[in-house]
């Protein structure tokens, strides 16, 4: 179906006009820039920056690992299962207003962690936290896109996924830093002056918009069933990768998450006003831009879990030597990232998209030739084009994707777009993962993957890493077909 007839529908649907609030002044924009700017920064950076001070919370706290994992488990669940309702919200309100309290609570909530008692509690204001971030992370990219012309959507966004890529890289090693120089509390301190700073950049520069509260109502019914289904999801998939996909626990929260996902497919097709209005679905370019960003997201996520096994256990890394190294692909993603948004808005997204989606199954088929013998310039040669390709997809893709929705529905799209990068997260942790550790353990008679002979782990790496290239070149393949569609139809 064209775009143009489904804007049309999805505006009689909700009864606006489609206005959008006028671009900012130049300087005004890029003011904006950064306020929203830094709370993805932050917001991305703390989804990883608490993971190296695990073990030292258990120490602290005196408490076990599978205690202190919820302090990542609650942050993460919060922001994956209320996303698309904050996306929705923001469509209704205003995402200035609602993105401006979710950063105040972020930084307020920051404050609390840093100064809790005991892991009961730190694992209570993380769930808090979780809540600010998923304004955050639901509304941040629809404001950047409200604020910029059409002209130069490609290369904001192009910013936001270089801070994304930024916040990915400095996680660790900003939290490993401070944990040093101070000690735990200082990686939640550290967001307090940066959030109150931000705050103030966003009530000066961000303008207020439209809001649609006398024309739409609140699908509260679709938002709770939609969050029992993520919740569920979400620990069926931590669960599965903790004891077994077999296990009945894992099977009964992923049959919910099955049944809740069929039960709110139901009620939204009955509602005049849904929560997520499926009608999005029905585009085309739409649909297929997301799901390859959620192919994507699951190979990401099982990068970084699985090449610090390799480096560790097979090359004998220190943290610190790991750690850097784990910052190559990021760094080289976030520097690419604004160039491939101007790129993209001169050139089109699609093609630009598709080449970083080649350049990054390049890249896993370079992964796949690790060997016990790899150097520090070999990973670097090999991850490289893994992460320049990211750089180059990630920001047009985006771009795809909130081209083709009115402006009455950015919020929900980029509650989407958000929630397709958690849902391949939750996805690619625990299915490469579970693939990695079944390559390896098929290879020898070890019964843990950090037990296993070295040639037993370079069989797994290369194995999963040959597996995440076909599932890229799927992803490319579907670009690719968006991108000759677009092509007919222009001669057309």
């Amino acid at each position: 179906m064209n775009g143009d007839i489904l804007r049309s529908r999805w505006r009689s649907r909700s009864g606006s006009s489609g206005a959008s609030h006028p671009p900012n002044p130049s300087s005004g924009k890029w003011w904006a820039m950064l306020g929203v700017g830094l709370g993805i920064l932050m917001f991305t950076i703390d989804t990883s920056i608490v993971n190296i001070a695990l073990p030292t919370l258990v120490q602290v706290f005196h408490t076990s690992f599978a205690t202190i994992q919820w302090v990542v488990l609650s942050y993460l669940l919060v922001v994956t299962a209320l996303v698309l309702g904050a996306a929705r919200l923001g469509d209704m309100f205003g995402k200035k207003q609602l993105y401006l309290g979710g950063l105040v609570l972020f930084t307020f909530s920051s404050l609390l962690c840093g100064l809790a008692p005991g892991d009961y509690w730190l694992i209570g204001f993380r769930a808090l936290q979780g809540l600010g971030a998923v304004m955050i992370s639901a509304l941040g990219a629809a404001i950047v896109t409200e604020v910029f012309p059409s002209s130069e959507r490609g290369r904001a966004l192009g910013i936001i996924g270089a801070l994304v890529s930024l916040g990915i890289a400095l996680g660790p090693t900003v939290g490993g830093l401070l944990i040093v120089l101070s000690d735990w509390r200082s990686i939640f301190f550290v967001n307090v002056p940066i959030g109150v700073f931000a705050s103030f950049v966003v009530i000066r520069s961000v303008p207020t918009g439209q809001s649609n509260l006398t024309k739409q109502k609140y699908d509260g019914l679709g938002a709770l069933i939609m969050t029992v289904t993520l919740v569920c999801f979400a620990l069926g998939m931590t669960n599965g990768q903790n004891h077994g996909f077999g296990s009945s626990t894992t099977i009964a929260l992923l049959l919910v998450s099955i049944l809740g996902l069929m039960g709110f497919l139901w009620v939204e097709t009955r509602l005049k006003q849904p929560m997520l209005d499926l009608l999005l679905f029905r585009n085309l370019r739409f649909s297929l831009s997301l799901f390859s960003g959620l192919l994507v997201s699951i190979v990401i996520t099982g990068v970084i879990f699985i090449i610090p096994f390799f480096l560790e256990l097979v090359l004998h890394y220190s943290t610190q030597q790991v750690g850097l190294l784990l910052a190559v692909s990021p760094v080289l993603g976030g520097i690419v990232a604004p160039l491939s948004g101007n790129m993209s808005d001169k050139f089109g997204t699609r093609i630009i998209s598709l080449i970083g989606l080649l350049l990054m199954t390049v890249g896993c088929l370079a992964v796949s030739t690790f060997n016990a013998q790899l150097t520090e310039l070999g990973y670097i040669m090999r991850v490289a084009p893994f992460g320049i390709g990211l750089g180059m997809f990630q920001s047009p893709n985006n771009s795809a994707i909130l081209g083709e929705v009115p402006p009455e529905r950015l919020g929900i799209a980029s509650g989407l777009l958000s929630l397709s990068r958690t849902l391949g997260q939750t996805i690619g942790l625990s299915l490469m993962g579970a693939l990695f550790a079944v390559l390896t353990l098929s290879s020898s008679s070890a019964a843990d993957v950090t037990t296993a002979p070295v040639e037993a782990l370079v069989f797994g790496v290369q194995g999963t890493f040959r597996i995440a290239a076909v599932v890229l070149f799927i992803a490319a393949l579907l670009v690719a077909f968006l991108w000759r569609m677009g092509r007919r139809e222009q001669k057309t």
